[in-house]
């Protein structure tokens, strides 16, 4: 990359974690923060962040449309996130049918092929690929709100499940491949799962769909963002703000 531009061009691709998507915890409801980790972003980058990201979209869902967009335009840096929606499934039809089989919206396999294949388009492109590690669940408070605080849909979940450390253990399987993909192309990735980790109670970081980073883990993933450039490419963070800390509660 040219370190000597005066403004660099960002695109930021992922789902609602990206998209800056928490849960109003008065009414229950879904709604975009506006001090999300991406404008967080925008305003300590030195250039512009273009964020195409989606509340729940899946990565096969998010590489049509970055590739679409960078058919059109140009980019110096690709942050992808993806993976929460990949690995998740139909609750109502596994809380309906616990005894049958049931599938995840993209099967590992090609939720790996589909990373890699990615990586390499925007590498070919002479654009650099961040590839972001998933922020941990609380299986717990999960379990809650996707049976609806129901224990009939709670208990034919836990059965198909056959433990609720399962959750947990299933997310990670896709954490992992993120780091491998990372590994095996050479790739860059911030982890934003270790930032979580490294918090004495990470839950209080997420919302109570037990998911979703709240407010807090929004500037949380933004400042391990920032840290990262800062150590790595610190030419791409405006200079009035090179050492600017985001307070974290």
């Amino acid at each position: 990359m040219d370190i000597t531009k005066n403004s660099y061009h960002f695109i930021i691709s992922g789902d609602s974690i990206s998209k800056g998507v928490v849960l109003d915890e008065k009414r229950k409801k879904y709604i975009v923060l506006k001090n999300n980790y991406v404008s967080i972003l925008q305003q300590r980058i030195n250039g512009v962040a273009f964020n195409l990201s989606k509340f729940g979209a899946t990565l096969t869902y998010g590489v049509n449309k970055l590739k679409g967009i960078l058919a059109k335009q140009k980019a110096d840096v690709v942050l992808i996130e993806y993976g929460g929606n990949d690995c998740d499934f139909n609750w109502d039809e596994v809380a309906n049918t616990p005894e049958e089989n049931h599938s995840p919206r993209t099967d590992l396999t090609t939720f790996e092929q589909t990373l890699r294949d990615i990586v390499n388009y925007i590498k070919a492109k002479d654009i650099i690929p961040v590839l972001m590690t998933l922020p941990p669940l609380n299986a717990d408070l999960y379990l809650k709100w996707i049976s609806n605080n129901n224990p009939i849909k709670e208990k034919n979940i836990l059965k198909w499940l056959g433990s609720i450390t399962k959750m947990y253990w299933w997310q990670e399987r896709y954490n992992a491949v993120i780091l491998k993909v990372a590994e095996e192309t050479h790739t860059k990735w911030i982890d934003i799962r270790r930032a979580f980790l490294l918090q004495p109670d990470f839950s209080k970081f997420l919302c109570s769909d037990g998911i979703h980073p709240n407010e807090a883990g929004q500037k949380l993933i933004a400042e391990k963002i920032l840290e990262d450039i800062r150590n790595n490419a610190s030419y791409l963070i405006k200079a009035e703000t090179d050492k600017t800390k985001i307070c974290l509660p």
